[in-house]
């Protein structure tokens, strides 16, 4: 294992033993390097990689701190992946969607209020053929989103949240509008919105896993 490698092991064991909690700072960098045994410099490299994933907070002139370690924190990393990645393997991120995306909808059904329930209608309720590329977009992201979170499942929002790319989103939908394929799509949202209403967790599944492959066949195709 790597110097820095070890360094961000030790500095992750601390966290998962208690040591140190979300909002903790940490020891001053000369006591935590003679505690884990490990040079200054390994010990800054370790600090500096944990603070770009979200772990570690470094505060000028203040102390480095474990961040709130909240789900969407620590995934957004994924998205800016997500965002880089514009030729084949944005096929990989949709067979991941069609994984994770039906299992939330099934969850959803069985969690969704009638609160939720009324702001996935409103979601829909403005959009149509003439609904420019950007607003598709906008209610495409929320539209899943909403039924992410709806799963009560912080963690799997947060992923499925993180998957979720403008740029991708903005491209299926040109060529959505393009084919003249927008009504059936929204006409797909409208039936897993009904589903979820009905409290029917298989249903939902069934929709979510045709509505996400569908999309993934016609971007096989475009790319």
């Amino acid at each position: 294992m790597a110097v820095t490698d070890e360094a961000i092991h030790k500095i992750k064991e601390m966290i998962l033993a208690g040591e140190l909690s979300a909002g903790d700072r940490l020891p001053p960098e000369k006591e935590l390097s003679e505690k884990l045994g490990l040079s200054r410099s390994s010990l800054r490299e370790a600090v500096k990689a944990l603070e770009i994933i979200r772990v570690l907070d470094v505060r000028r002139g203040d102390g480095t701190y474990v961040t709130s370690l909240e789900p969407a924190l620590l995934t957004e990393a994924v998205s800016f992946i997500v965002d880089l990645h514009q030729d084949k393997s944005v096929l990989e991120i949709f067979e991941v969607r069609r994984i994770l995306e039906p299992a939330a909808a099934a969850m959803a059904a069985r969690h969704i209020t009638p609160e939720q329930l009324a702001a996935l209608r409103r979601s829909m309720a403005d959009v149509g053929e003439d609904t420019s590329v950007e607003e598709l977009v906008n209610h495409d992201l929320v539209f899943h989103g909403q039924i992410a979170a709806a799963a009560e499942n912080s963690y799997l929002a947060s992923l499925l949240d993180g998957l979720s790319s403008n740029t991708v989103r903005a491209r299926i939908w040109r060529g959505l509008t393009q084919e003249k394929a927008v009504s059936r799509t929204l006409s797909e949202h409208a039936a897993i919105a009904d589903a979820l209403e009905r409290g029917d967790a298989d249903l939902a599944r069934a929709l979510l896993t045709v509505h996400i492959s569908g999309v993934e066949q016609w971007l096989r195709q475009a790319l």
